[in-house]
């Protein structure tokens, strides 16, 4: 599975399209903003799918134009959502469920934390996993209260540091990186005493 992508929006955002290059299907992952980047960035495929790794606006932004451009189904956690959004999905993302993409296959990872409805794509047979905004080279996704920051360790604990070294991390927001080289931050990160009240941004 082919993994192209392209920065949009004031902030920026990460926008990526997966490829199968058996048969040049491909779904578009995040449709934060500018459609004509996004169409770009899918050029040349044949889209079958709009998949979101959760709903905070930096990463939904053009998801209307888009869904009314390339007419393909929406696949999200099933919520709830950020902001009590309220979405008309064709399918749900659950953890451990795999979507299959050409030839090719993405298993589900439920990640919350930084957002209830987050979710990892990790490509089957490959290096590659989708992070949103679980993570980044410099720290955890900013969370919103103290329960979303226990969350967010618990999600490190369980389901990322079992990630193989060689998982090539594709964030919402910045570079990717390689699991191995963050792996040690994170934890010392998690074998730290942290405040019971703490939440917000934080860096390993």
């Amino acid at each position: 599975m082919l993994v192209r992508t392209c920065e949009v929006g004031p902030w920026p955002m990460n926008a990526y399209a997966l490829v199968c290059p058996q048969t040049g299907v491909s779904a578009l992952v995040d449709p934060g903003a500018d459609p004509e980047h996004l169409l770009a960035l899918l050029q040349g495929t044949q889209p079958v799918a709009l998949i979101l790794t959760h709903t905070h606006r930096d990463h939904i932004g053009a998801l209307e134009e888009m869904r009314a451009l390339l007419h393909v189904p929406l696949y999200a956690h099933p919520g709830p959502h950020a902001n009590d959004l309220h979405l008309e999905l064709d399918a749900h993302l659950h953890h451990d469920a795999t979507l299959n993409i050409g030839e090719g296959q993405v298993r589900i990872y439920a990640t919350p934390g930084h957002c209830a409805d987050q979710v990892s794509l990790a490509v089957v047979g490959g290096e590659a996993i989708l992070v949103g905004d679980t993570l980044f080279a410099g720290g955890p996704g900013r969370t919103w209260s103290a329960r979303d920051f226990q969350t967010s360790l618990a999600t490190l604990r369980t389901v990322v540091l079992p990630w193989p070294d060689t998982a090539h991390c594709y964030p919402g927001h910045g570079p990717s990186f390689r699991l191995g080289e963050v792996r040690p931050l994170i934890e010392q990160f998690l074998a730290r005493q942290h405040p019971a009240d703490f939440y917000g941004h934080a860096e390993w």
